[in-house]
């Protein structure tokens, strides 16, 4: 079983809906597919799969001893899926302990399938960080907007220093060499990590060789969303390289997704897009980033990127953004032209759009602003 945490830096990016579009994408193409609802605190999965009346959930297991963990992975309507809800409505059930985590964790890792999507909670909390590493091919969530890319960075800086803490043992050099940096937080936020990799192989090299070859099978996916034009998709190359220099991490560009008012139609109508109308561009987009997810997992599983193939993967998705635009320009036409969209409609639409540009142009000169003064004062950025 491929275990796809999906997390994001930071919310209203649109991550519940990937995951659960991907999850039905996957099981379309014939793979035994678990989709659960991790965002504990938050679950609302089971509103986007239209699955009413749900009585227990991740929440019931962990807090009810009599509850079998089978009993709380539920069939749904869709080809090949099943569904574990997250029971927000428990208190604390955000706030797991230790053990409740390493027991959800186990019985994570005996569920029999294919693909095992895992919904996660936005943000960089502990729990979060290590329901993330539990594969080490987990899909990060953002868009394009600067707030959206800067998190997601900010999220794998995180879980790179949640890998060291959970690598480097208790009492070895490394291991207190970080918890000294620890105590000076500026110094640890301003120093790169292939720089202090380079000082810990010094004090550690035992420590260190056992990071590296952890790091070296960690591959991130990401996975651009809601972009409206294809020269938005070009961002996602300066997340790369600040990844790539800043984190020693190499990530891969799974794909873009656009903006699309069926999405909320389908969302009200509590159907995931990939199901309510899966000859749409954006759920031919879902369903091309399942294909590579199979593909990759059956040809290079064990196996390590290099960095041609790193830059193959952002160099197709430009491609593809464009494809998916011309495509999508060719729906609104026929639209236009069928009548079920009118001047009017395209007017407001356009109109709304210029709107949300200038809204986050105001946005990126402010955080620009905000960096500049970072930058003054020594901060990374």
């Amino acid at each position: 079983m491929q275990i796809l945490p999906v997390a994001s830096g930071k919310g209203g990016v649109g991550k519940s809906l990937v995951a659960t579009n991907l999850a039905v994408a996957l099981g379309q193409y014939g793979k035994n597919v678990v989709l659960a609802d991790l965002d504990l605190g938050a679950s609302n999965l089971h509103l986007i799969l239209g699955q009413g009346g749900i009585r227990t959930g991740i929440g019931t297991f962990l807090s009810n001893k009599n509850t079998d963990f089978d009993e709380i992975i539920l069939p749904t309507d869709y080809k090949n899926l099943r569904f574990i809800p997250g029971d927000a409505e428990i208190p604390g059930i955000a706030n797991l302990s230790s053990g409740q985590k390493s027991k959800l964790i186990r019985r994570l890792y005996t569920i029999d399938a294919d693909y095992l999507v895992v919904d996660l909670g936005a943000g960089t909390n502990y729990n979060t960080l290590d329901f993330f590493l539990t594969s080490s091919r987990g899909l990060i969530i953002t868009t394009s907007t600067l707030t959206a890319t800067l998190n997601a960075y900010l999220f794998l800086k995180n879980a790179v220093f949640r890998l060291m803490n959970n690598t480097f043992k208790k009492g070895t050099p490394a291991y207190d060499f970080i918890n000294k940096m620890k105590q000076d937080g500026g110094q640890l936020q301003r120093i790169y990590i292939p720089k202090l990799l380079e000082r810990i192989a010094l004090e550690d090299r035992e420590s260190y060789d056992r990071f590296h070859e952890i790091m070296r099978s960690f591959r991130p996916m990401l996975i651009m969303n809601m972009l409206e034009d294809p020269k938005e998709a070009k961002k996602a190359e300066k997340l790369r390289r600040s990844c790539q220099e800043y984190l020693g991490v190499q990530i891969e560009h799974m794909g873009i997704l656009y903006f699309d008012h069926l999405q909320e139609i389908a969302q009200s109508s509590r159907i995931p897009i990939a199901a309510y109308k899966p000859d749409s561009v954006l759920s031919q987009a879902v369903f091309r980033i399942a294909d590579k997810i199979i593909q990759q997992h059956n040809e290079t599983e064990g196996s390590f990127m290099d960095m041609e193939e790193v830059e193959q993967s952002f160099a197709v998705a430009e491609m593809e953004a464009e494809i998916d635009f011309e495509f999508k320009t060719h729906d609104l036409e026929n639209l236009l032209h069928s009548g079920a969209l009118t001047r009017g409609d395209l007017i407001e639409t356009i109109k709304a759009q210029q709107y949300e540009i200038q809204t986050l142009k105001k946005e990126n000169q402010f955080l620009k602003s905000k960096l500049l003064k970072a930058a003054e004062m020594g901060y990374e950025v």
